[in-house]
């Protein structure tokens, strides 16, 4: 199974990701925002931020994850390599984004994107599988 693939939207940029599970959606949509985002292959891992995120539902609780993601970047300077999610349960997730501080001679952030929208995001499952569209606002 693909973990997820980039969709075309007017003036915007979105992904559809995959997974077996809550957990491996969550973490493979936050995979594919950061593949459009940052070139990650000169990014270590040397910082960890551990993250707690509740929502009023599912969706929400991904919009927050992804935003979180963004948070990160554009408030701490720490560039994303990995954001890994260990737990949702009850709309609350328990994750963790490796990474280090961003240093422009050493990293390149492709695209900014501003924000997750929440247009068209309705997480779905079907025959084992979980999906979603993401539609990021750049």
């Amino acid at each position: 199974m693909k973990k997820f693939e980039q969709i075309e939207h007017t003036a915007d940029i979105g992904i559809r990701a995959f997974g077996g599970d809550l957990v491996e959606l969550f973490t493979n949509a936050a995979g594919g925002m950061l593949e459009l985002a940052f070139e990650t292959e000169s990014v270590n891992e040397t910082t960890t931020v551990e993250v707690e995120l509740s929502g009023a539902d599912i969706e929400e609780l991904l919009v927050s994850w992804l935003q979180e993601i963004l948070y990160i970047f554009e408030v701490k300077k720490i560039i994303p390599k990995k954001a890994t999610v260990a737990m949702i349960e009850q709309n609350r997730l328990s994750a963790r984004v490796t990474g280090e501080k961003f240093n422009p001679d050493k990293h390149v952030a492709k695209r900014e994107i501003k924000a997750v929208a929440y247009h068209l995001l309705k997480i779905e499952e079907s025959h084992g599988v979980y999906s979603v569209q993401i539609i990021f606002d750049i």
